[in-house]
């Protein structure tokens, strides 16, 4: 059955449920039957989901499609108004506010269940009544709890409310956790994919048709590209597709076994999009593209992965990132790694066919510095190692279906018109940085990679205020003319150009990483500093909170991602000097995002190396040498117990170039070959990257 016949049907087997919620929710709004201090909360969320359902009655009579542009911004802005702006501070959604209102307990419980009703936006636009059947009846469940006690003038006692989140946690893991999985793999669900590929691009009104927040930047983006000529906007995204193509052939695996890759953008990128669909088709390949979860039961902390419109409110996203800490146990985790088992065996053909995700990403938004809020969830020791082991053993479940040595990605990154009024000037400086000459880079990295091979080590020290000073320990070589230490990394799946790597030894490797400030994975660090110790981590910190110990709970939840420890993963020296001014020249250098930033000098990455799940695979560079540093004392762990092998994660941390005194490569005998020199490439033949860098008078 076609994906749209089963949501009809589904739809229609819920309609009755879903008609008696509704009517319920009707009466909620009204009534006084619950005590005084909680009657504005149920009134207030009884209302905005029954917004949701005239919004979807609307879209599901073709109503909305007669609306005006003004119309449907001004419904957006209502959507989520709540959260936005100075109005969080009294919302419900903040557990602060809540914890207030209820106590902390309660206030926790309650504005999960509110952040979970604001969960339905998207199921909504989507016309999902299965879903959104779901949701009234979890808030009404709740709402009874709470008129009940009241008949006996009391209330009740936060563990019934937690044990009603629980079970409609673990019950309906079996729909949206199973869902989840297959809009990962299906393309039949082609919700975003249609708006893409049909809507009139040239008028804004699509990008409401998203169900996403709706921002300036969205807006600012789709019409930026509409300026752009067409062999532009089409070289945007030949680079993106291509760059997916020839990763497959540069890491030996065969694409022509796949038939499906999943596209991740944030809205307004539309045009782009569009193009690359059909470049893609072209290759064999049909397009998945499916939404950044809202949901407790499937997002991941505050990570957005899949398609998404603006951020009403990034510290909202941060306090609920841990909400499942309100009711994760061994059970509830052992009842979704049973779900992942079963769709992945019922549906494991599909499954085979993933060939991996096409990633374009923005930058350019406010850094964000989270607030420590007391009252947010937070996981318990335990749930932290639960975390853990779920993240090891789903990851190995996805691994069995969706063979890592099978599949690839790409991943590209433009500017948004939030980074500065040069917005169209940056834009244009970015398509440059991100269609640089690759064959000028790799001869240049190749020179590189000759001195990186003679070493032992390599020193990395900082200056001035930059109290960087580690040593990163090299693989042997077995034989010189066949195999080499470090990848040769041109414009493939990391856009753009621009970087050599290893997988460092850890044995040996030693020191501390220092930068001034960072922007990792959406969040702000100001001196960041870790201590290695035989290549793991031993001591971090950084100067966000004038609490150090909540500085320290920071990196640990967001770099360390709950584990005691990480590996150095792996070590690479940035090449991209063109960035490096770029970001200099526009004053971004603190905006620009990882992917760009880690070209603009030496990196550090803890976590899993860059070839996990694929180590047996033969790399090789362009010159015909195998890479053979893939591996470390970790990750060969997977040859007798694959749980201790990889931390499913992987964090680069860069320094840029003017807190640099020097890289150099010391040899068995004691040479030290210099690499850079003040934040100069010195090494003969590499001179031409310090071009840009003279032609800025940097």
């Amino acid at each position: 059955m076609e994906f749209k016949e089963m949501l009809k049907e589904r739809n229609e087997q819920y309609a009755e449920r879903y008609d008696l919620a509704a009517g319920r929710l009707r009466g909620v709004v009204s009534e006084e039957t619950v005590t005084e201090r909680y009657r504005n909360y149920f009134q207030d969320v009884s209302l905005f989901l029954l917004e949701l359902e005239n919004v979807r009655r609307k879209i599901e009579s073709g109503e909305w499609e007669r609306y005006n542009i003004q119309k449907m911004h001004s419904l957006n802005e209502i959507l989520y108004s709540d959260i936005v702006g100075d109005r969080y501070e009294r919302s419900y959604g903040n557990p602060a506010f809540a914890a207030e209102s209820f106590g902390t307990d309660m206030g926790r419980l309650l504005s999960l269940l509110y952040a979970e009703m604001r969960s339905g936006i998207p199921y909504t636009f989507e016309n999902r009544k299965d879903y959104l059947t779901i949701l009234f009846e979890l808030f009404i469940e709740v709402y009874n709890s709470f008129e009940q006690a009241a008949q006996e003038q009391d209330e009740p006692q936060p563990r019934e409310i937690r044990d009603i989140i629980y079970w409609y946690a673990s019950d309906y893991c079996d729909v949206f956790l199973a869902d989840r999985i297959l809009e990962q793999i299906d393309p039949e669900q082609s919700f975003a994919a249609d708006i893409i590929e049909h809507a009139d691009l040239e008028n804004d009104r699509y990008l409401y048709r998203f169900g996403e927040y709706i921002t300036e930047n969205e807006l600012g983006t789709a019409y930026h590209l509409r300026t752009l000529p067409e062999e532009t906007v089409r070289k945007m995204a030949d680079v993106y597709t291509e760059g997916y193509r020839i990763g497959f052939i540069n890491t030996g695996k065969d694409l022509s076994k796949k038939s499906v890759v999943n596209i991740r953008y944030t809205l307004g990128f539309e045009r782009v999009i569009r193009i690359a669909i059909d470049n893609f088709r072209k290759m064999g390949l049909k397009p998945v593209i499916y939404r950044a979860a809202s949901g407790v039961i499937t997002k991941r902390e505050h990570h957005k992965i899949g398609y998404f419109g603006g951020i009403a409110n990034w510290q909202y996203e941060y306090d609920h990132r841990q909400d499942q800490a309100l009711f994760m146990d061994k059970r509830y985790i052992e009842r979704r790694l049973e779900v992942m088992c079963t769709v992945y065996e019922q549906h494991k053909d599909q499954a085979a066919q993933f060939a991996g995700p096409a990633v374009m990403e923005t930058f350019g938004e406010k850094p964000f510095a989270p607030k420590a809020v007391p009252e947010a969830p937070f996981y318990s020791e335990e749930q932290r190692e639960l975390a853990l082991q779920y993240d090891s053993r789903s990851g190995r479940i996805t691994n069995e279906y969706i063979k890592g040595e099978e599949r690839s990605f790409t991943i590209v990154a433009y500017p948004v018109p939030e980074i500065g009024e040069e917005y169209p000037e940056i834009f244009d400086e970015v398509i440059k940085i991100n269609t640089l000459d690759a064959k000028l880079y790799e001869e240049v990295q190749q020179t590189m990679i000759d001195a990186l091979d003679q070493g032992e080590y390599v020193h990395v020290k900082g200056k001035g205020g930059n109290r960087t000073d580690i040593r990163i320990r090299l693989c042997s070589l077995k034989d010189r003319q066949r195999e080499t230490k470090f990848e040769n990394c041109v414009a493939d799946v990391n856009i753009p150009v621009g970087e050599v790597f290893t997988s460092p030894v850890l044995e040996g490797t030693k020191g501390v990483l220092h930068v001034s400030h960072v922007y990792l994975n959406g969040l702000s660090y100001d001196n960041l500093e870790i201590t290695f110790k035989d290549g793991k981590i031993e001591d971090y910190g950084c100067g966000n909170f004038e609490d150090e110990e909540e500085g320290r709970r920071y990196i640990y939840d967001n770099v360390l991602k709950n584990h005691e420890t990480l590996p150095l993963g792996e070590f690479a020296i940035g090449t991209n000097t063109t960035a490096y001014v770029a970001g200099k020249k526009y004053g971004i250098e603190d905006k620009l995002p990882i992917l760009i930033a880690e070209k603009t000098g030496p990196h550090f990455a803890v976590g899993d190396t860059c070839y996990s799940w694929s180590e047996d695979i033969c790399v090789y560079n362009p010159n015909g040498k195998e890479i053979v540093a893939k591996d470390n004392s970790v990750s060969l762990n997977r040859k007798k117990d694959v749980a201790k092998a990889y931390f499913h994660c992987h964090t680069d941390i860069t320094i840029p170039y003017e807190e640099l005194e020097e890289i150099s490569v010391v040899t068995k005998d004691g040479k030290h070959i210099i690499l850079l020199k003040d934040g100069r490439f010195v090494l003969p033949g590499t001179e031409v990257l310090n071009r840009p860098l003279d032609e800025a008078g940097i």
